[in-house]
């Protein structure tokens, strides 16, 4: 593959961290400066934008505010949950891609999201081949869940592992003031792995987190969960429990889900998040005070607790990217190598097929879990610590954040 000039789409997909934008800006920053890309622009909503012909000229935007995309959270192209149809099926979606990149004179395709973003940058890379347009692919990571495959971790669980067991040793402080016991229960995101719940435990490493934590990744069990509960809270007069939203009963029902369980006993559904419906239950069965705290969005977007590591490495990610696919590399995305020996981590990009991460999750691995599924091991916390190191400058005016202000002007 030789040299190939021609225009860049970058877009976003799927649920929004506090880097996404770090690493759109590893994009944009480096495709304008590369002789080979003659335009880049952004798609509106992610693939919708592509369908659309709704694209950014993002050669129009003043570099001071691409530049505070690194410290502004959530998707600034704007997202989607699209699911684009199997081509073989129905390849409506994919003429219409193809229409729009020659139009624009599209050469380079960017797209930064976790596992169905990477099936849809996957399908397009395969359908731009068998059509014989020439057009590079790269995914770029991003996801809170930290599922993906094939890569140490990915850009954007950092910062919310961050902002989790920070927040976790603040509650920790505040549900211990009272002279009567109090019984916290915090519901963190991740429906299938259980990375984030997981890192509850950096909260409980460093001696103010939660005695108990849960993952989806080990089957719930109702009747072990309020007897620890009891245990502990009869022990220490109070009891700091951090459970996934993901976590499951044995024939795989959820937790959370408003049907009454076998092992709830009381008869009457439970309604609310999955932090209100355990907290409804621990107060019937112990009589304690009980909160339920559910920390819903303000963990991937939570930026003023970003890791500078994170950032970096975002940005790094999409930078990586480029300059692969400007190198003659397609069809890859761009994942994470880690070392962490003797204190020292080092982390360097790699690529990944887009087939194998396409629908692969990672899940947190079960030595890492202890023995009575109620606790997570050291290990882990080695894994996650490195991560979430550093503090971002961030821009502020007045106090508060400031955030990146785009013009949007749509391409011709």
């Amino acid at each position: 593959m030789g040299e190939l000039k021609g225009a860049c789409i970058v877009g976003q997909s799927g649920g929004p961290t506090s880097v996404i934008n770090a690493s759109v800006y590893g994009v944009i920053d480096t495709a304008l400066k590369n002789p080979n890309i003659t335009k880049v622009f952004g798609a509106e909503h992610g693939i919708k934008g592509v369908l659309n012909d709704r694209l950014f000229d993002m050669g129009e935007e003043d570099p001071a505010e691409l530049e505070l995309l690194k410290y502004t959270p959530s998707s600034a192209l704007g997202s989607c949950r699209y699911k684009i149809a199997d081509p073989d099926v129905d390849d409506t979606d994919y003429k219409r891609i193809l229409e729009v990149f020659k139009k624009h004179d599209v050469r380079y395709f960017f797209y930064n999201g976790g596992n169905d973003s990477m099936d849809t940058c996957n399908k397009i890379s395969k359908y731009m081949q068998k059509v014989g347009y020439e057009c590079r692919v790269m995914g770029v990571p991003k996801t809170i869940d930290n599922d993906l495959f094939g890569t140490d971790h990915c850009p954007g669980f950092a910062s919310a592992a961050k902002y989790i067991a920070t927040s976790c040793m603040e509650v920790y402080q505040d549900a211990r003031v009272y002279d009567t016991g109090m019984v916290c229960i915090v519901e963190i995101m991740g429906r299938h792995a259980g990375w984030l719940a997981g890192a509850a435990s950096l909260a409980t490493a460093f001696g103010a987190g939660p005695d108990l934590i849960y993952l989806p990744e080990v089957d719930f069990d109702m009747d072990q969960f309020l007897a620890d509960v009891d245990r502990i809270y009869k022990e220490k007069g109070n009891c700091m429990v951090a459970v996934s939203e993901g976590i499951h009963y044995a024939d795989g029902s959820f937790v959370s889900e408003a049907k009454t369980s076998a092992t709830d006993g009381f008869g009457h559904a439970q309604l609310g998040g999955l932090a209100a419906t355990l907290a409804n239950i621990v107060k019937e069965k112990t009589g304690a005070k009980v909160r339920g705290i559910e920390l819903s969005l303000l963990q991937r977007c939570g930026a003023h607790l970003a890791s500078e590591t994170d950032i970096e490495e975002s940005y790094m990610s999409g930078k990586a990217a480029v300059e692969n696919a400007v190198n003659g590399i397609t069809d890859k995305m761009v994942g994470f190598e880690c070392t962490r020996e003797n204190g020292e981590y080092v982390c360097k990009t790699k690529l990944l097929n887009l087939t194998d991460v396409a629908n692969t999750e990672k899940k947190v691995p079960l030595e890492w879990i202890n023995a009575a599924h109620n606790g997570i091991e050291q290990s882990f916390v080695d894994y996650a610590l490195p991560l979430i190191q550093g503090e971002p400058k961030l821009p502020k005016e007045s106090s508060l954040p400031r955030f990146a202000k785009l013009k949007k002007v749509l391409a011709k």
